[in-house]
């Protein structure tokens, strides 16, 4: 069961602002949260109902909506600045 990976505003402007080559890395891995939302290494936020994943020195938040088979993108950003 393939989910549906959906990028909110705000996440795809963040997305626009890096380097090509950190892009392609943050869209593969977005990619791959289509096919298992939960891989190894995801960690669930504390009080939230949010996930993030690790691609290099940037995190990608994300919900899951298991009902509607989505992983919403919810924010992009480096790992200084992502809790902010």
């Amino acid at each position: 069961m393939a989910y549906e990976v959906r990028i909110t505003g705000s996440a795809e402007k963040e997305l626009k602002k890096l380097t090509v080559g950190i892009r392609n890395r943050l869209y593969a891995r977005m990619l791959e949260l289509g096919e298992d939302p939960r891989p190894p290494g995801v960690k669930k936020l504390e009080g939230e109902e949010l996930y993030r994943v690790r691609v290099g020195d940037f995190r990608v938040i994300y919900a899951i909506q298991d009902k509607e088979l989505i992983v919403l993108i919810v924010k992009i950003a480096n790992r200084k600045e992502v809790y902010r």
